[in-house]
């Protein structure tokens, strides 16, 4: 689909562009979303620059990804999607600034677009531009990746609590569902790590190529603010995958000592219970002179005799508390 949008007073109109028809030449901002038929040459046309293709925008060489063309900047990020369902994934989306005009080609939906354009259709500056509502986009952006790693580290501390604390109920249904927790914290910190490396590349270079677009002075000091805020992001994205990777090795450690201590008690059992099998399996021999089989008192003394020689381990046990 293709959306255009108009400058009307202090807020942005939404324009569906149907095919046949042409984008307005007053849209500062062209959001083509899955471009299909002949959209993106409507474009083309107007802008007079070309529309890169779902190809092109997942190339991950540098000089793929930002780039001047035609007096055109292109910047291609890489932003996270459905990250509040059990799959989360990254899409590349590229914007191409051509004068004063924004168009953003994708093929998701990321949130921040859709928070950028409830903030731009209510309120906007009247002088608004396609640098304007570039700005707009990042700022959404950037926060959406603080609110991911925020939500990432309060269930993380959860899990970490979970691990660490004393519960002898705990059954392999538990340990199964701390390992799928575990796994899904560390793949979704590690893609938005990813896209706060692709984002802060971007910045980068729109802020090198800000001079030659003559940004206002405002303008660039929050593209350098925005840098920053994506570097904090992205170290504060590696502390967790750190951590991530930490209560990884912590819940197999406890796993292996729960297996070891049930091993101990087979171990234990075993060592307690073999003086008793060998007396019974003396006295279980089909020898004719054993003068105890002929006692009055013969079983019951063997019997105690069993009983002793199991309580005797066990009690050692105790004592150098290997129980």
């Amino acid at each position: 689909m293709l959306f255009a949008y108009l400058p009307t007073g202090t807020s942005l109109e939404q324009k569906v562009v149907e095919e046949g028809s042409e984008v307005p030449d007053n849209a500062v901002w062209i959001d083509l979303v899955n471009p299909a038929g002949g959209e993106d040459k409507l474009v083309e046309r107007l802008v007079g620059v070309a529309i890169p293709t779902r190809e092109e925008m997942q190339e991950i060489e540098l000089s793929s990804r930002l780039y001047v063309e035609n007096g055109a900047r292109y910047m291609t990020a890489t932003l996270m999607c459905q990250s509040d369902t059990p799959v989360p994934k990254t899409t590349p989306v590229t914007f191409i600034l051509a004068g004063h005009r924004l168009i953003t080609v994708r093929y998701d939906d990321p949130k921040p677009f859709a928070v950028a354009r409830h903030k731009l259709t209510r309120s906007c500056p009247a002088s608004v531009s396609g640098e304007t509502v570039f700005m707009d986009l990042f700022d959404a952006v950037i926060d959406r990746c603080a609110d991911i790693l925020e939500r990432v580290g309060v269930e993380i501390d959860q899990v970490s609590h979970n691990i660490f604390e004393r519960d002898r109920s705990r059954t392999p249904k538990f340990y199964t569902v701390i390992l799928q927790t575990i796994g899904r914290k560390g793949e979704l910190a590690s893609k938005v790590r990813e896209s706060l490396v692709s984002i802060g590349r971007l910045l980068i270079f729109a802020s090198n190529e800000a001079e030659g677009m003559r940004w206002a002075k405002d303008q660039r000091a929050q593209l350098k603010s925005m840098q920053r805020d994506a570097q904090s992001l992205s170290d504060h994205a590696a502390y967790l995958t750190n951590n991530v990777t930490f209560l990884l090795d912590a819940m197999l450690g406890v796993v292996t000592i729960e297996q070891n201590n049930i091993i101990k008690i087979f171990s234990v059992a075993a060592v307690a219970f073999m003086p008793p099998t060998l007396i019974a399996s003396i006295y279980g021999m089909n020898f004719r002179h054993m003068p105890e089989l002929d006692w009055y008192l013969g079983y019951p003394l063997a019997i105690i005799l069993m009983i002793t020689a199991a309580i005797l381990p066990y009690l050692y046990f105790k004592w150098r508390k290997w129980l």
